[in-house]
């Protein structure tokens, strides 16, 4: 899977909810541009969550593709998912686009890449954007060690990650749903 620089998304599912985060700050080169872009958004009648890490132009590019398959699977986000995968590896337009994605409903955190990867992370955190590890560690480590809800996780795994990583800022947007229980049909 290849790295995305310029960004941090992290997901947490915990405690009854999913939570996606994002920094705010969009990086040409070596410069920072802006300070408050919002990097995660709803999407299918606010029932999937997304964030993005990488090209601005190609993650909103993504995100009518995705939101497209979403409809065409009426709202199923694994065949969304797939769907999207088939249709960004193959397409001579869109396999050049560099994002990648996180997507979360109420059953399922799935990342997606443009190299048809589809990883539903075993234990409910992941992270992408070059600082990916710093939060996804961070977000381990007040998983496995307090009893923060997911959103609060979310956001302080992002603000460790922008004390450590240049292209992250602590300028931070969070999404959160409701998670179905095990119990419910």
């Amino acid at each position: 899977m290849s790295v995305i620089h310029a960004t941090t998304i992290v997901a947490v599912k915990s405690g009854g909810e999913v939570a996606i985060a994002g920094d705010g700050q969009v990086t040409v080169g070596d410069v920072v541009m802006k300070h408050r872009a919002v990097k995660v958004r709803r999407l299918y009648n606010e029932r999937v969550v997304v964030g993005f890490a990488g090209s601005i132009a190609d993650a909103f590019t993504l995100f009518d593709k995705f939101e497209q398959h979403l409809e065409k699977h009426q709202g199923n986000l694994l065949r969304a998912a797939v769907g999207l995968s088939k249709e960004w590896r193959t397409d001579k337009y869109l396999r050049h686009l560099e994002a990648m994605l996180i997507a979360a409903d109420d059953e399922r955190l799935l990342v997606l890449s443009g190299e048809g990867e589809i990883i539903e992370p075993d234990n409910d955190i992941t992270a992408i954007g070059s600082g990916g590890p710093f939060a996804h560690a961070a977000a381990r480590a007040l998983v496995e060690n307090t009893d923060l809800p997911a959103t609060e996780v979310a956001r302080k795994a992002l603000q460790i990650a922008a004390q450590l990583c240049i292209y992250t800022n602590d300028t931070i947007s969070v999404e959160t749903l409701p998670t179905r229980r095990a119990d419910q049909p």
